[in-house]
Formats: structure tokens, sequence, C-alpha cells
């Protein structure tokens, strides 16, 4: 039990130090400033943090704060879109979540949240830098948040921090459900080969990460990546309407 305590100090004072220039840039006070709230266990909320390319083990890095994370917030976005459009079927209301969760949109919004800063990751792979490991330091907070808090305290922070500021739904309800058959139907209309490519599937901590290309008449205009090859296409199909202002 000592030797537990004193790791436990070790570490806290490893992040208080790593973060720290002063009392008010210190990581307590960045994470509350994300959180909005005194956390209650700082090791629980270093470990969501800690990505394995500086912490190689599973108890000492975020990929299990992760999975339950992705859970947890899939739960509480089903349950939100659920109250908020009770006459709408189960199809536009897996699409809408779909939407809200999907790798790019969480990235963007641990973006804006700040979480770049406060995630510890091998800053010397420029891989990275580029990557959506930001997006999953969100989910993991989430379980984080989870495992402190409980469940309906973590619904509550869910809700105020990450889908009212951040998750427009109104502008994502425009969105058309089905970007893959939007972009067909305008390859159809124009005459463009236009295919969906797996280029890549690995294996992302515990779970398989699939990478999409979209290609228009064998160029590559787009990629997506998601957890199963649905919504990495669905991700790749709404940057390349992007792109093309449809």
């Amino acid at each position: 039990m000592r030797d537990c305590q004193k790791i436990y100090s070790l570490v806290v004072q490893f992040f208080k130090q790593l973060f720290s220039t002063s009392s008010s840039n210190s990581f307590d006070q960045q994470l509350r400033n994300v959180l909005g709230f005194k956390p209650g266990k700082l090791l629980l909320y270093s470990t969501a943090l800690s990505h394995r390319s500086v912490k190689e083990t599973a108890e000492a890095n975020n990929e299990r704060l992760e999975y339950l994370g992705d859970a947890v917030l899939s739960a509480i976005v089903a349950d939100y879109l659920f109250k908020r459009y009770p006459y709408k079927g189960e199809g536009f209301l897996t699409e809408m979540r779909s939407k809200m969760v999907n790798r790019q949109q969480l990235n963007d919004v641990a973006l804006k949240m700040g979480l770049r800063k406060l995630t510890m990751y091998n800053k010397f792979d420029n891989a990275l830098k580029g990557s959506q490991i930001f997006g999953n330091t969100l989910e993991a907070l989430v379980g984080a948040v989870y495992l402190d808090q409980g469940y309906i305290k973590t619904q509550a922070w869910v809700l105020k921090q990450i889908v009212i500021p951040h998750m427009f739904v109104d502008d994502l309800e425009q969105i058309d459900i089905n970007l893959k058959n939007k972009l067909i139907g305008w390859a159809s209309k124009n005459g463009k080969l236009l295919d969906f490519e797996l280029v890549e599937e690995k294996m992302e901590g515990t779970r398989r990460l699939f990478t999409i290309h979209v290609t228009i008449d064998g160029e590559v205009i787009a990629l997506g990546k998601g957890y199963n090859k649905k919504d990495a296409s669905q991700v790749a199909a709404q940057v390349a309407v992007e792109k093309l202002a449809l």
C-alpha cells in the first residue's frame, strides 16, 4: 500500500513538473480549465492523457480508458438524440450519432478544448502530429470522468462541455444523411469514376482502425479513418463533399 502511494506521488509530481511553468499554468489548473471542475483522482486523468507512444503498458497509457469512454460517450449521445428527436426513426438517429462521434469530429472537438497541450505523446513522431490521437484522448478523458464522477455527472459534463458548445447539431442535421450516396450520385451524373479504397487496416490499441481513400478518376481527393469501414467511408465522403463544394 505504501509503495502504491509512493508511486502515485511520483506520478503526480512528474506531471506537475512537466506541465508547470507557474502556479497558474500548472497541470492541475489546465486540467480544471478543460474539465470545468476539480478532478478527484489526478492519476486517473494523467493516465487518460498519456498516449502509448510515451507509456507502453496497458495500465499506464490511455487505451483502456479510450475503450471505456467510447462506449460511455456513445450512450450519452444516443440518449441525447433519442430525446431531442422523439419522432425520428432508428436510421436517422444512428446516422446523427455517427456524425457526432466520428474520428474527425472528436479530433476537432478535442483540439478546440485544448487537449493538444495536455496530451502526453511523442512529439518527435511527425506521424502523430497529424493523426487523430487527440480525439482518442477525448474519449479516454470521458472514461476518466465516468470513473471519477459517475454516469449522471459524466452525462451532464459531456452535454455541457462537448455537445452543446462544440457539436452544432442543427448544422449536422442539414448534412445529407448518406454523404456517400450523394458523392456516388454526383460522380454518376458527371461521368466520373469514383472509388472508395481501403488503403490501411491496422490495430490501434485494442481496436482495428480503417483508412479509406476517396478517388475520382484515379486521383485521391480525400481520406477518412474510423473503427469500422462504414464510419471511415462516411468521414472520407464528408471530406470529399466539402472539398468539391457539393
